[in-house]
């Protein structure tokens, strides 16, 4: 019998996104099509792009270490970041969080080689598509690659909703496609229509590309001003409101549907990332907090231990 990625969701909604590209032995192992845990008949299984012992490896138990020789690029040096998510520039005091990397619990990974990259994906198109986490994850990359060669030629356009970072000499484009619930969104009467049952439009952009990085979540909950949205089409019909997590399971079945479709596992990979945490509200985070919770991060600038 034939599983369809639409069955993902119940009960879990995505596959860890744990330090993407922060090594060639982690993109091997993380950007595996999604269809890969299921079977499709009609469709040959994919090569990972790198071999890696995945049988004693376990990429997702391990910890977060400190490590002096990181960052692998200095924000002054990257023409990719938005200035509205530089941190240093924008006048972050402290640098230590960047002295970070992911280490696995029974293996080692080789550190992030641009130039290797460059090479191993000529001719390739990376795209992200999502929200601002998936436009971090690709001006980060990017950032990581110029680190690595970077007298590249390239070029770069930023417009909505794609943004696209080439490699000239190798070919290779970088992409982030804006759509913070994945599925269309629609203006009828000067009205931001979220149609759950439609997909078609944004995934015309997405049909070339070699690997993709999907994202969603936050956007669903958004609430006042921060919502992206005056009503939602669901079935046929139009709603003021709904319940949000339920709006967002059926944008995510209609997402899950469009790649078990239109996705040739053969020639591309699809990567789903895990949501990030809450960061809207400054009281959750700050002093104040501090009475409803044993555990805060105001003021934190190194990781909580295990315990």
């Amino acid at each position: 019998m034939t599983t369809h990625l639409s069955h993902l969701f119940k009960p879990c909604l995505t596959l860890l996104f744990l330090s993407l590209f922060q090594s060639r032995t982690t993109f091997s192992a993380l950007i595996i099509s999604l269809r890969n845990h299921h079977s499709h008949p009609q469709h040959r299984s994919p090569r990972p792009m790198f071999q890696t012992n995945q049988t004693t490896c376990a990429l997702f138990t391990g910890t977060w270490v400190r490590d002096d020789s990181y960052p692998l690029y200095q924000y002054s040096s990257c023409p990719a970041i938005d200035p509205q998510f530089n941190c240093q520039l924008s006048g972050r005091p402290d640098s230590d969080y960047l002295k970070y990397r992911w280490q696995p619990l029974n293996c080692q990974l080789p550190r992030f080689d641009g130039a290797a990259f460059l090479s191993k994906m000529r001719g390739k198109n990376v795209m992200f598509v999502g929200d601002s986490l998936g436009r971090n994850q690709w001006e980060s990359l990017i950032c990581m690659i110029l680190a690595g060669d970077p007298q590249t030629q390239t070029q770069m356009n930023r417009a909505m909703p794609l943004s696209t970072f080439k490699f000239l000499e190798y070919g290779i484009t970088m992409s982030y496609f804006r759509a913070p619930y994945l599925v269309d969104i629609d203006v009828v009467q000067g009205k931001k229509i979220v149609k759950l049952d439609d997909i078609a439009g944004n995934g015309n952009a997405w049909r070339m590309a070699d690997v993709l990085v999907f994202n969603t979540g936050h956007w669903w909950t958004h609430e006042g001003s921060l919502q992206g949205w005056d009503m939602i089409q669901s079935g046929g019909k139009y709603y003021q409101d709904v319940d949000r997590l339920v709006a967002m399971e059926k944008g995510l079945r209609t997402w899950a549907n469009w790649v078990d479709t239109n996705v040739d596992i053969s020639r591309t990979r699809v990567f789903f990332q895990a949501i990030s945490p809450d960061h809207y509200d400054p009281s959750e985070w700050s002093a104040g907090a501090m009475a409803m919770t044993t555990r805060n991060c105001y003021g934190e600038t190194t990781p909580y231990g295990s315990n």
